[in-house]
């Protein structure tokens, strides 16, 4: 069976969420790679605010294509997440929700999602343009001058992905069944 979950993702939610769950995401999320992220890092490290509050966002891992004629982005297909693993548990600490991206986590990013009570969810690698169709607005937030690796909040419908390591740490990269 799948999960809907309207956005923003609630402790409840997150709590109510198993590795392996399908789920459809409703509601806006971030973007980010690693460029953004090592530029929100070092902002940090520097004392600095960040353009951006974290704090109950869910962000999506992506740089997409440019956007066909009657659509918000084009094809965007998830990131490999391990490239943001140095950034994460300082992200998640600061109120970080929920990841977006494809591939295993560090051990590290799976303890601070534990710790921090967040989730992280895979996207299914090659299915950029079915993933398109779930965006329906963007909005560019900050760092303009990275092009698709901008930070941007986009607005989803049905977005499609798979509980990858719930709150407890169950991960489906690790199981044995």
């Amino acid at each position: 069976m799948t999960k809907k979950i309207n956005l923003p993702i609630t402790d409840e939610d997150i709590k109510n969420l198993k590795a392996g769950d399908s789920v459809l995401l409703t509601g806006k999320i971030i973007t980010g790679r690693d460029a953004a992220h090592k530029r929100l890092l070092e902002l940090l490290e520097q004392g600095k605010s960040l353009p951006v509050d974290l704090r109950g966002e869910v962000i999506y891992y992506v740089g997409p294509a440019p956007a066909k004629p009657g659509y918000a982005v084009g094809p965007a297909g998830p990131t490999s997440s391990y490239r943001m693993d140095k950034y994460t548990p300082a992200l998640l600490d600061l109120g970080l929700r929920g990841m977006i991206g494809k591939g295993a986590r560090s051990q590290e990013v799976i303890d601070s999602i534990v710790k921090n009570k967040a989730v992280y969810f895979a996207a299914i690698g090659g299915a950029a343009a079915l993933i398109a169709k779930s965006i329906k607005q963007e909005e560019l937030l900050c760092y303009e001058d990275l092009g698709t690796e901008a930070v941007r909040r986009y607005t989803v419908k049905d977005f499609p992905c798979v509980v990858a390591i719930d709150c407890e740490g169950n991960n489906v990269y690790n199981r044995n069944d």
